[in-house]
């Protein structure tokens, strides 16, 4: 950290579900220099920046010399990634190798947003130096990305998380709430019943909890005491979408008509149960869990109420 300034943490990607909410964190509970990105949703708060435009990432990192970097613009739907290739890499991996490579001039510690999908899902749970085997475009694209970031980054970490869900701007921007129109119609006179996939077990994780364990290993890094190489966190319910769309249909108070689906029906591969083993921080004293029926009554009010007072997340405190 520069002598006589405070500590700079930058958020790429600030208008994405994980990077609103850790803005919203960091801004609200440190007393840091806050600075964020976005592409397409820049707004009088956030810089806009193309992450693939490498002449407009260095003159950012330049202009802002951060002391951390938080990477969490990403192409992160597989069917996307299937079908484009070539965009997921420019994304997922090839932005990562550049804003480290940027970082690099100034020392700043990188953090880098990565997924359980690299893994195939048939030994689970997998721990952080578990050898990874992606089955789809979207994993592999995640797995270069982290071989881009710790073979360039002095100081780096890779943050994998599973399913995540949290504050919303619509249902679609999380797998969890892009289930909700389809509880609320299945509840209606003379619906058909939802068709809901009860092959692969999901471990849904709260965003405001990952926006905590983010900000507890800032502070490390902060004290000089930086965390490099793979680290993991995820919730520890294990639930199918079946049951989380049941769930749902409990919060929002509907007699959803459910029907579970036992195979898979995608068309893109997706593993069957990825859970990742979060011991690696959880030895640290790093982390937090909201469980999932008391954080998805607050994401469903909060998206009911429009009031960004609502979605605020609270300060950190740790809890296994």
């Amino acid at each position: 950290m520069t002598e006589g300034r405070p500590f700079t943490v930058a958020v790429i990607g600030a208008s994405g579900l994980v990077g609103r909410t850790l803005v919203r964190q960091l801004t609200g509970h440190t007393p840091w220099h806050v600075v964020s990105t976005a592409h397409r949703r820049a707004n009088e708060r956030t810089a806009p920046l193309d992450i693939r435009d490498r002449a407009a990432v260095d003159a950012f990192v330049d202009r802002v010399v951060p002391d951390a970097i938080v990477i969490a613009a990403a192409e992160r739907r597989p069917d996307v990634c299937e079908h484009d290739p070539a965009l997921a890499r420019a994304l997922n991996v090839d932005a990562v190798r550049t804003i480290a490579e940027a970082a690099n001039r100034h020392g700043a510690w990188v953090l880098s947003i990565s997924t359980d999908y690299v893994f195939d899902g048939s030994k689970p749970p997998y721990r952080f130096d578990d050898t990874p085997a992606p089955l789809n475009a979207y994993g592999r694209s995640k797995l270069d990305g982290e071989h881009a970031l710790t073979d360039t980054a002095k100081l780096g970490c890779v943050l994998r998380l599973p399913l995540l869900y949290g504050p919303v701007t619509d249902w679609h921007e999380s797998a969890v709430t892009s289930l909700v129109p389809a509880v609320i119609a299945s509840a209606a006179p003379d619906a058909t019943a939802a068709s809901m996939d009860a092959w692969a077990t999901r471990y849904p994780t709260y965003t405001p909890d990952v926006a905590c364990v983010i900000q507890q290993m800032l502070e490390r890094h902060a004290t000089g005491d930086a965390l490099c190489g793979i680290a993991q966190w995820s919730g520890d319910e294990p639930m199918t979408k079946f049951e989380i769309a049941a769930r749902l249909a409990r919060a929002l108070h509907v007699k959803a008509r459910l029907v579970p689906q036992t195979a898979s029906a995608d068309a893109t591969p997706r593993p069957r149960d990825c859970h990742l083993d979060s011991s690696r921080l959880e030895a640290l004293g790093i982390g937090r869990r909201t469980p999932f029926d008391t954080a998805i009554v607050q994401v469903l009010e909060a998206f009911g109420a429009r009031s960004p007072a609502a979605c605020s997340p609270p300060a950190c405190s740790p809890s296994a």
